[in-house]
């Protein structure tokens, strides 16, 4: 205040207390995928990050689950991929279903998310269910949606749970991977088992040699894949399994060998797919005379092949089989989405400290390969360091993720997904209650409030154990100022330079406990 001139009284307030760190934000994701739609109100979010905070959200602004489509046919010879096919060779016949829709899991995967323990979180659509995220993830809107990402500051981990559908799976994490340069983003990534409709043989090599070593410890993969609970019964349909009712002509349907034409359940099929086709109705007029034919609703089609799917589930043992079969195949889903959620309630619960591993995964039946600790061995410590780590059914416990490594596994500053993750949180925090400081005189009273500032964070964190140290000046140090982290040159180009060691907690990944007898005393 300036001088004073007229006489009364003049209140002054001073601050009692010197800024503080707000904790940056650590498990917030993005999910990049196909939805329903993507609307908020009348708004376009095509490309936009939407911040929900559950599934019922989603729904709201990218609509609900997709509805996949399969076509039935009868086979005389057994199928190779028996994944999607019933075959019996005493009567040499059997039943196949082919994926006529686009498969679309982005759904499936955000169910399995909250129900990891997921909260907020950010979805971005690129597409509906009609298009192939090969064809809609191109150059220009890569660099469009990865703008949209660096627009929003709570982001922290990315996830694109439906890349390994596409053959461009290993070009998508080559992208997340370069979006780590700025060091704030954490990528989860899947193992592909399959590049188009071949089955890979080595999936884990071949991920491990197509990954590249770029910013390799800001991600995470996990193996093996997930035959998850999230599709009922139920959920598959007349709408799901359905015959080639374009193509269907009476004249030449058949059966053979389940069912003759002169059976029952052959003409039962045969009259129902007739009506489907024909697509209307029989009606009488105003005067109860004149029968006329009108179009079926879409309400009454649906109900017509859902009686048919019905009928088959009960009198059909083949058909009901191949409705499990695809089923469990909508079921399978890569682990990224889980993880995610899982990531986030320990966040929450423990801490970004705490290694997201011995934690049960919810809405799974079992892994769909079996891990035991001779394959765990060479996915945890390969010779490459690139750690891949498992998820695992233990008897009376359950399924667990069971590795804590980043996929720099040979460095011994960033092995453990909890020590990068704690390190990309202290310098988030740091660095942005640092803006208010810029253009501040370069001067000893900035580098005492800046100090101050720092370690009164670094306290914070060393008493919830994010740092290891009986006290905490084993836990934490800070440094700043002329002579120890300054010349009087950099202070004349205007920088300012500080100095933080922390000793971040590792997790005890290996225990071994030593027994030995020792000579009675009493």
């Amino acid at each position: 205040m300036g001088e004073y001139k007229t006489p009364g009284v003049y209140i002054k307030e001073k601050n009692a207390f010197p800024n503080s760190i707000v904790e940056a934000e650590t498990a917030i994701p993005v999910f990049i995928g196909l939805t329903e739609k993507a609307l908020n109100g009348t708004d376009s979010l095509d490309f936009k990050p939407m911040k929900i905070s559950s599934i019922t959200e989603y729904t709201k602004y990218f609509g609900g689950a997709p509805a996949p489509q399969f076509i039935l046919s009868v086979i005389n010879d057994a199928d190779a991929d028996k994944t999607l096919s019933v075959y019996d060779a005493t009567i040499n016949g059997g039943l196949k279903a082919t994926l006529k829709s686009k498969l679309c899991t982005l759904y499936y995967n955000m169910v399995m998310f909250f129900a990891n323990g997921g909260g907020t979180c950010y979805v971005i659509s690129i597409g509906n269910y009609e298009k192939n995220l090969s064809d809609v993830y191109t150059d220009k809107s890569k660099e469009t949606i990865f703008s949209n990402i660096k627009k929003v500051q709570d982001i922290t981990m990315l996830v694109v749970p439906e890349a390994v559908n596409v053959d461009t799976c290993m070009n998508i994490y080559t992208d997340l991977l370069n979006l780590c340069d700025s060091k704030k983003y954490f990528v989860l990534l899947d193992i592909p088992l399959k590049k188009g409709n071949k089955i890979i043989d080595k999936p884990i090599e071949t991920f491990r040699e197509a990954i590249g070593t770029n910013n390799i410890s800001y991600a995470a993969a996990y193996y093996p894949w997930l035959e998850t609970s999230v599709l009922s019964d139920n959920d598959i349909t007349g709408k799901t399994l359905t015959w080639d009712i374009e193509n269907f002509n009476p004249d030449t349907f058949s059966l053979a060998p389940f069912y003759n034409v002169d059976s029952d359940v052959y003409k039962f099929i045969k009259d129902a797919l007739s009506a489907i086709k024909k697509g209307t109705k029989t009606v009488l007029d105003k005067d109860g005379k004149t029968p006329q034919e009108v179009p079926l609703t879409k309400n009454e089609l649906s109900q017509m092949e859902n009686d048919l799917h019905n009928a088959l589930m009960q009198n059909w043992p083949e058909y009901q089989l191949l409705a499990k079969k695809v089923k469990d195949y909508l079921n399978l889903l890569p682990p990224s989405a889980a993880m995610a959620g899982i990531y986030t309630m320990v966040d929450n619960t423990r801490g970004v400290w705490k290694a997201p591993a011995n934690v049960s995964v919810n809405y799974v039946n079992k892994p769909s390969e079996v891990i035991d600790n001779k394959t765990q061995e060479e996915m945890n410590v390969p010779m490459d360091g690139k750690a891949v780590n498992a998820i695992r059914s233990f008897v009376g416990e359950g399924i667990k993720v069971w590795g804590a490594r980043t996929l720099n596994g040979n460095s011994l500053d960033w092995r453990y997904i909890n020590v990068r993750r704690t390190m990309t949180f202290l310098e988030e925090s740091v660095k942005n209650a640092a803006r208010a400081y810029v253009f501040e005189p370069n001067d000893a009273n900035t580098w005492i409030n800046m100090k101050c500032m720092i370690e009164n964070f670094l306290r914070s964190v060393w008493k919830r154990g994010g740092l290891a140290g009986a006290s905490p000046e084993d836990a934490y140090e800070v440094h700043v100022g002329l002579g120890d982290t300054m010349t009087a040159e950099d202070i004349l180009e205007g920088i300012m330079r500080i100095t933080v060691l922390v000793a971040i907690s590792h997790p005890a990944e290996f225990i071994e406990i030593t027994f030995q007898q020792q000579m009675q005393k009493s």
